[in-house]
């Protein structure tokens, strides 16, 4: 059952983070975007299930369901874009409990296998999935001007939180401490000139490293108490 359920998880992560483009997340309400994020949720569903197609189909419906709520009635909240995510992982939960021989698909899986669909996991939500929620968070502030190189501050959100998630991974969490220090450097000429500005990054940084601090020992609580690290202490 662990590695089915790693599978569908790993799959819906896949579907929602990295294969949803720009594209589809701005015409997210046109159904030409909507039928493309659906399809390519259907066939990594599928390949999840190793081509059991009621089961993929139900999730797959179950998950155009929900995403027709959020973009059509659910406002741009942080609490929204949770609930959406909790209600995706009990469509996953309610299949596998209505399916329980899904729990036979993956016989010849080993620990490998479980290990990296946990790896793949946790870090596709630590780092994609918490940009989209320290935004939202923002979002009661005022907004910066834009003054530095487009998309930089989304993309230093993803590097720190993917470093912040190998370290805690890598049994190095101390080097957190670095990371934080480091940023402070980089953007104390900015503190210290604007109060605003400065109390701005403060709560976005830390929001963004609480994220990831959350996720990334979340994940090493799931490796260790279902014993699938493989890699030697």
């Amino acid at each position: 059952m662990l590695t089915t359920a790693l599978a569908l998880l790993f799959a819906h992560l896949l579907a929602d983070y990295p294969l949803q483009n720009s594209w589809i997340i701005t015409n997210k309400k046109k159904p030409a975007a909507m039928a493309a994020h659906i399809g390519v949720v259907f066939l990594l569903t599928m390949i999840a299930l190793r081509g059991e197609i009621l089961p993929a189909l139900t999730i797959t419906v179950l998950h155009l369901g929900i995403d027709l709520i959020k973009t059509h009635l659910a406002p741009e909240r942080l609490w929204a874009y949770v609930a959406d995510q909790l209600a995706h992982y009990t469509t996953i939960i309610g299949v596998l409990w209505f399916w329980p021989d899904l729990a036979l698909l993956w016989p010849d899986a080993n620990i490998w296998v479980q290990y990296l669909l946990a790896i793949g996991a946790g870090l596709i939500l630590c780092v994609h999935a918490g940009g989209p929620a320290v935004g939202l968070l923002m979002q009661d502030f005022d907004m910066l001007p834009q003054q530095g190189l487009p998309e930089a501050g989304r993309m230093i959100g993803l590097l720190e939180r993917a470093l912040i998630f190998l370290m805690v991974l890598a049994g190095q969490p101390g080097g957190i401490g670095f990371l934080i220090a480091a940023k402070s450097v980089l953007r104390f000429d900015t503190a210290s000139k604007d109060q605003k500005a400065g109390e701005y990054v403060i709560i976005g940084t830390l929001a963004s490293f609480g994220w990831a601090l959350l996720i990334s020992f979340a994940t090493l609580s799931l490796i260790t108490f279902y014993g699938i690290d493989p890699t030697p202490s």
